[in-house]
């Protein structure tokens, strides 16, 4: 006796739509600058020191790179000081920011999701995809809920085949 059985890909047929955040991921190393290592005894920025150093650095260095501009110590920086920091990184790194590597990583989402057009999601029912190999900031998926909110049918969260429910429009 032939038994023949027709698989059913009940997630292909569902006609949900998938959004990973993860495509978005801006290649490129992330550097976190600190500026600490500039300050005089951990404490103070001596002007004529940081003024030879910014003189002297390798600024090439930083090509191609996304950089976070930012001080770990509890200290007073003078915002000049990050300034010309940024103005010599910016010829060179992709990416120049104040803040922590978080920050960065909201800014470059940010970015990437404000260059999208979302009209293809305009009436569906999207699922954001989660748990991926990628570090996406929480950031990233607050900014997408709330663009996705304003066109979608509805938002799920996680895999076509299990879903937390996000949103759904009322008719």
């Amino acid at each position: 006796m032939e038994v023949q059985e027709n698989i059913i890909n009940r997630v292909a047929e569902s006609g949900l739509l998938s959004f990973d955040l993860a495509e978005l991921y801006p290649a490129g190393e992330r550097i976190f600058y600190d500026i600490k290592d500039n300050l005089f005894h951990g404490l103070m920025l001596r002007e004529k020191d940081f003024r030879e150093f910014i003189k002297e650095h390798n600024w090439e260095s930083y090509s191609g790179k996304h950089i976070a501009i930012g001080c770990s110590a509890d200290a007073i920086v003078p915002t000049w000081a990050y300034m010309l920091l940024a103005n010599k990184m910016s010829p060179f790194a992709e990416t120049v920011v104040f803040g922590d590597l978080e920050v960065l990583e909201t800014i470059l989402f940010d970015r990437k999701l404000n260059q999208l057009d979302f009209e293809k999601y305009r009436d569906q029912r999207v699922v954001i995809k989660g748990c991926g190999e990628i570090h996406i900031p929480n950031s990233a998926y607050i900014e997408l809920t709330v663009k996705l909110t304003e066109i979608a049918k509805s938002i799920m969260y996680g895999e076509p085949c299990s879903t937390v429910p996000i949103f759904k429009r009322k008719s």
